[in-house]
């Protein structure tokens, strides 16, 4: 049997009639988790986690693999995987939290020194780890050319914030989170400002390396989004553990991305950002459950503009075209995202008290099998060689592996007193 008809009969089911359901789903489920760890040992050995290959490390990929690795983790019982996803950890703080070697400053993007940037990591920021270095202050803003340099961007940092929780929740290390939270209060003290007159509080899309001047001023679609879901999740978590980790209380930031978020329209019909967007309604639907966050109504207006992303899709056929003219980690952004309904289907199910909530996520069910037909394509060893996938093999892969194996990057463990709750 060749590889081509494994992976099909694993995700549509092409067994024989005779085999019972639950084989295959056992079947499945194996064949997801080994190609995941496949994807995943792959990536670590290529970009020098687990080799002797210099380091390349992406904030965006790396938040994603750290999941994944959490994730494999939990899904097989072994630590090793969970010892990659704190080893990547410290990578990506060793590297993207100082400055670029081809800079002539030196040390710790946030100014502090060896010791104290050991302690706090995350004070400055972290680098995007572009191919280039950033924009110089005099340089003239090239659109295209700015998407290869370097510099922070504020839904970058909220993913390695989500990964640093989810770390602390897995592990039960408390400076994980104070981590995350040092990050969160930089961020925002960087990203978030009034512009000048009476308008409303904004964010810069781009900010340079030290955070002391934007490169992209226009805001970005879904990041006063991504700020809200993640500082409360920073915020719950930090307050879970039984003794206080100490450090920034986020209760103004927080409250700062609420005042943004209101009245917003988060339409879109980007297949990341869709994901994105599915992605945080699933985190908050779980901060909900827990009476923890402070806008509950928002989760319907996010299923409501994921559906209307969906369905133009849906009517222009953009997922026919052929892998030269796609790009693999957007379309997975989606898949995981569709995964994500799969599971508040479930948990609402569980809930009967918001029947709305639930008609809304029947809506988006419907469009589940557009996740697994995205893995499908992707899988598929002839698409992996067109040069839309090889030219952004390691975010590809990467995300590949979170769609087959989502827990990692969807599921909030839940600090109880002895042990994870998932």
């Amino acid at each position: 049997m060749g590889p081509r008809c494994w992976w099909m009969i694993a995700l549509v089911g092409c067994a024989s009639p005779a085999a019972s359901v639950d084989a295959k789903a056992n079947d499945m489920s194996e064949f997801r988790t080994e190609t995941a760890i496949e994807l995943m040992t792959s990536y670590a050995e290529r970009t020098g986690l687990t080799s002797q290959e210099p380091q390349q490390r992406y904030l965006w990929t790396d938040a994603f693999a750290v999941c994944n690795f959490l994730g494999l983790s939990r899904v097989t019982g072994n630590e090793h995987y969970q010892e990659l996803g704190l080893r990547l950890v410290d990578r990506v703080h060793h590297v993207l939290g100082r400055h670029r070697v081809d800079d002539p400053r030196s040390g710790w993007i946030s100014g502090l020194d060896e010791r104290q940037g050991e302690e706090h990591p995350t004070r400055g920021g972290l680098r995007t780890g572009k191919r280039l270095g950033e924009r110089g202050s005099e340089d003239a803003f090239d659109q295209q050319l700015e998407w290869d340099r370097d510099g922070q961007y504020f839904h970058y940092l909220t993913k390695w914030m989500q990964a640093l929780d989810l770390v602390a929740r897995s592990t039960r290390q408390p400076r994980f989170n104070l981590w995350a939270r040092e990050l969160a209060e930089t961020a925002h003290a960087a990203f978030a400002y009034r512009p000048p007159g009476a308008g409303p509080r904004r964010m810069y899309w781009k900010m340079s390396i030290d955070l002391s001047r934007p490169l992209v001023s226009s805001m970005g679609h879904h990041d006063p989004l991504d700020g809200l879901v993640t500082f409360v999740q920073l915020q719950t978590t930090a307050s879970d553990f039984s003794k206080s980790p100490g450090g920034p209380d986020l209760v103004q930031e927080i409250a700062d991305f609420a005042s943004m978020v209101k009245g917003r329209d988060w339409a879109t019909t980007d297949p990341l950002g869709l994901g994105g967007l599915l992605i945080d309604a699933v985190r908050m639907q779980q901060l909900i459950h827990r009476g923890e966050f402070p806008e509950a109504e928002l989760l319907e207006d996010l299923l409501t503009a994921a559906l209307a992303g969906l369905e133009h899709h849906a009517q222009r056929g953009e997922f026919d075209r052929p892998a030269t003219m796609r790009l693999a980690f957007r379309e997975l952004g989606l898949s995981i995202g569709l995964h994500a309904v799969q599971r508040m289907r479930k948990a609402v199910e569980e809930d009967r008290g918001r029947p709305e909530l639930q008609a809304r996520i029947e809506d988006l069910i419907r469009y589940a099998s557009l996740g697994a037909e995205i893995e499908s394509f992707w899988l598929d060893p002839e698409h992996q060689r067109a040069q839309s996938w090889t030219e952004h093999r390691d975010i590809n892969e990467v995300m590949l592996a979170t769609s087959l194996v989502p827990d990692g990057c969807l599921t909030l463990p839940v600090l109880s007193e002895n042990r994870i709750v998932l």
